[in-house]
C-alpha cells in the first residue's frame, strides 16, 4: 500500500499488531460515543505505543447530563489493561476533557498525561502530536460559539440516528447529516481547510515533518506545503484510527466499513424537538 494512503485496511478476527496507534474524539460520556465498536477495534488491534489524542471524555456533556453506560466503563478498563500489558499509552487532553490538563506530567494506571508529544516513526518522520483545539480560533476567541456548535452537533447526531434507523429498515447504507453539512457548507469547509493549514504551519515551526491531531472529526492524511498532515478522525460517526506499521508507513483504518455486523441504529430516545 502506498505511504500516506487513505485506503482502509482489511480487518478480520485475527490480531493486527502495529508500531503505533492514534485514537481521538471518543467522547466517552456522550450518547454519540460508539463504545461497543471501539472495544471491538481494541480487541483485534495492538501496538507498542497508543496515543489518545484528546476528547477521550466528554466532560461538556457529562456536566449537562450524566451518561455513563457499562460499555463506556469497559473502554476505560480496556485502556488500563492495555497499559498494564506493556503498551505505552500516552494521553493528550483536548477541549472536551480539558479538566484532565491539570494532571499533565502525571501517570495514572500506566497512562501518561502530557500536553503534547513528539513521535519519531520507524522511517524517521518527526511528528508533532496534539489534539488541535489550542490552535482553533473559535475555541480561543469565542468559546460560547464552540459550545453552541457542540450542542448543534449533538442535536444533529440524535436526528441522524432516527433518519438512519429508517434507512436501515429500507436496506440503505449509513448516511451522516453532519458530515454532509460539513462538506457542503462553505464556512465549514473553509474552517477545516484553515485548521489544517494552521496545524501544518505550526508543525513546521516546531521543526517537525508532520502533525497528528484530532478535534475536527475528519480523518485525513495529506501533504500541505511539504508537511504531512494526519487527522485520526473520531469514534462518534467516522470510527477511524491512524496506525503506523513497523516500517513507518502511516495508514487510516476505517472501522465502520469493516464491521462484522451493522450498527444498531434503533433510536433509544424520542426524536429531538425542532424547537426547545
Amino acid at each position: 500500500m502506498r505511504k500516506g494512503s487513505n485506503a482502509s485496511i482489511d480487518e478480520s478476527d485475527e490480531q493486527h499488531h502495529y508500531r503505533t496507534i492514534w485514537l481521538s474524539d471518543i467522547h466517552l460520556g456522550s450518547p454519540g460515543c460508539q463504545a461497543a465498536y471501539l472495544l471491538e477495534f481494541l480487541r483485534v488491534h495492538r501496538a507498542e505505543t497508543l496515543y489518545l489524542v484528546g476528547d477521550i471524555l466528554d466532560c461538556w456533556q457529562l456536566r449537562k447530563n450524566w451518561y455513563w453506560p457499562q460499555a463506556h466503563n469497559d473502554v476505560v478498563q480496556k485502556l488500563l489493561r492495555t497499559a498494564r500489558k506493556g503498551t505505552r499509552v500516552v494521553y493528550i487532553p483536548g477541549n472536551h476533557d480539558e479538566l484532565s490538563r491539570q494532571f499533565i506530567g502525571l501517570s495514572f494506571g500506566g497512562i501518561q498525561v502530557v500536553e503534547d508529544a513528539i513521535h519519531v516513526t520507524a522511517s524517521g518522520k518527526r511528528l508533532w502530536i496534539t489534539h488541535g483545539d489550542l490552535f482553533d480560533s473559535v475555541m480561543q476567541h469565542a468559546r460560547w460559539l464552540a459550545h453552541l456548535g457542540s450542542w448543534i452537533y449533538e442535536w444533529l447526531l440524535k436526528l441522524n440516528r432516527w433518519l438512519n434507523a429508517g434507512r436501515q429498515r429500507l436496506g440503505l447504507p449509513y448516511w451522516s447529516m453532519s458530515q454532509y453539512l460539513k462538506h457542503k457548507t462553505k464556512h465549514a469547509t473553509n474552517f477545516i481547510s484553515d485548521f489544517e493549514r494552521v496545524m501544518s504551519a505550526e508543525a513546521r515551526r516546531r521543526n517537525c515533518t508532520g502533525v497528528v491531531c484530532g478535534h475536527i472529526h475528519k480523518a485525513e492524511i495529506r501533504t500541505i506545503d511539504g508537511i504531512l498532515y494526519c487527522n485520526d478522525g473520531d469514534w462518534v460517526e467516522s470510527m477511524t484510527a491512524l496506525v503506523e506499521t513497523f516500517d513507518g508507513e502511516l495508514q487510516l483504518v476505517h472501522w465502520r466499513s469493516r464491521l462484522r455486523k451493522p450498527l444498531d441504529l434503533t433510536p433509544t430516545e424520542d426524536p429531538p424537538a425542532l424547537v426547545a
